[in-house]
Formats: structure tokens, sequence, C-alpha cells
């Protein structure tokens, strides 16, 4: 059996950026603190929703040590260091590592994607050389690659491989996973409207841009779950899938950031070439927020 990670809500976390472009390391502070004080699970710092793809290798850097020094150990930090070069994928494991990552989260090669038989050599080459647990992260939305419930079978095997982190929006694929896997891997919604019916199956928690907005709620239905009050989850679901989806009407992180904006959280704009949201698809955001008392 591989102990999990984490269970429950891990934040897919923002970087937050100034007027300049620059990294906002104050506005990242704050936002640690409010997921510190309200429940969430663990953090995820320089991942999808974190830019990673257009962040400096020293901001990089930057971004895991001053979150790490920042979270001292109160839940487990979780670091992006996927690439489509297994060779420059390692690179970003060991800075993760040498920053103090608790884990890694890798994602599929993307671009010149690669076999069933491709994934397990890269997976099994960075797990080989590491010495923290590795989140394999699969979203074939992004990358054009799906990896197999058989795959993770047999990557499962290595005592460096925890879990993953699944985006492909794919049940019943989720369900054989967990079926050929058991407890030897560890399971983790990568969309927040399916963190849920993944707990019905096996699945340790969600890795949640929703948390961004509302970390005290993921984390509570996650636990309502998890503690076996399945009607309170559901509740909590149902109440919140509007908002989840609202923060999808555009590319991610463009919604939340804005959302977070909206809140009074500044983390500045994306990074080209990610662009803001039209006026019109701000109001409606706003009018999600607004019917969540959230913004006045």
């Amino acid at each position: 059996m591989k102990h999990p990670i984490f269970t429950g809500s891990a934040v897919a976390l923002v970087t937050p950026f100034s007027q300049d472009g620059s990294v906002n390391y104050e506005m990242l502070d704050r936002l640690l603190e409010l997921h510190l004080s309200s429940g969430t699970d663990a953090v995820v710092l320089c991942a999808t929703t974190g830019e990673s793809p257009v962040l400096t290798a020293e901001e990089y850097k930057k971004v895991l040590q001053r979150g790490i020094q920042k979270v001292a150990g109160r839940v487990p930090v979780i670091a992006g260091a996927g690439s489509n070069c297994t060779a420059t994928a390692l690179q970003l494991c060991k800075t993760a590592q040498e920053a103090g990552a608790d884990a890694l989260l890798v994602v599929t090669p993307f671009y010149n994607k690669t076999s069933q038989n491709g994934l397990i050599a890269h997976y099994t080459y960075l797990a080989d050389r590491v010495n923290k647990p590795i989140i394999i992260y699969n979203v074939p939305s992004r990358t054009g690659v799906n990896v197999k419930p058989e795959t993770y079978q047999i990557l499962a095997k290595h005592p460096m491989i925890n879990g993953v982190k699944e985006a492909n929006g794919d049940i019943t694929s989720v369900a054989r996973t967990i079926s050929l896997c058991k407890d030897n891997f560890n399971v983790y919604s990568g969309n927040d409207d399916q963190a849920l019916p993944m707990l019905s199956l096996g699945g340790k928690g969600v890795i949640s841009v929703f948390a961004n907005c509302l970390p005290h709620q993921m984390h509570e239905l996650c636990r309502a779950y998890l503690d076996g009050d399945t009607k309170q989850a559901a509740s909590l679901e149902a109440k919140y899938l509007p908002l989840m989806d609202a923060l999808f009407m555009d590319i991610n992180p463009i919604p939340v950031k804005e959302a977070l904006r909206m809140m009074g959280y500044d983390c500045g704009i994306c990074r080209l070439p990610l662009v803001e949201m039209d006026d019109a698809a701000k109001k409606e955001l706003a009018a999600v927020l607004k019917r969540y008392g959230l913004i006045s």
C-alpha cells in the first residue's frame, strides 16, 4: 500500500504577478496564508494553473523556495515538474527536490507526445532518479496524450510513482485504473466537477482550481465524503457546480485570476500567450461570483 501524499483538497495555486509582470511574492504569501487558514490539505505550486510554461528557471526556483518556506511543513507542497523533454523534466524534478518539495507533479509529454511504452520509459527514467514521490498528471485536452489504465498498472509497481492527477474526464477509465492498481496507486481528480465521482470510486481527493476561490468549501466537500457524509458532499458539489463551471469559461487560469481580482486578491493578468477575458465574459463571471456572495 502506498501512503497518499495528501487526502482531500489540494489547491492548484495561481502564480500572482504584479502590474509590471514580475512575480508578486507578497501576494503569494497572502494566498498561502488564506489556504493554510482555510483547511486546504496540500498546495501545488508551478503547475498549469500556476502558469509554469511562462516562468523563467529562476522564477520557478524562487516561487518554490518562497512557497515552501511560507508553508513551513504545515501541509504538503507539490511542485509541478513536468516537460515534454525527459531530461528537462528531470532537471525540474531536481530543482523542486532541492527547494524542499514533498512531491512532484509530472505532466505527460506534450506536443512531441509518445506511446504508452514511451510513457512507461519516461516516468520510469524519472522515478529511478528522484527521491520524492511522483504524481503523474494526465490531461489529454492539453497534451494530446492519454494514459491507459494498464499503463498505470505497470507504473504503479515503481516505489517512487505514487499516483495520478487524472483529468481525462473518463470516469470509466478511472474505475478501471483503481480496479487494476488497487491500494498501490493514489488517484486524485484533476477536474473540480468530478471530485465527488472519483472519491466515490476510491479516489483520495482533488487537485483543484476552484479551491483558489473557495478553499474551505472544497476541503469540506472532500472531508464530508471521506468522513462518510455522502449526502453533505453531494449537496456541496451541487451547490458549487455553477462556480466550478464558470472558472473554466475561458482557458485556465484566465478566469480564476480574474475571479481572484474581483474578490480582492489582485494576482495580475496571465502572461502571453494567454490574454484577458472580454468584458462580456467578465460580467458573466461577476454575476456568478455575486450569486455566491463573493463580491458585492
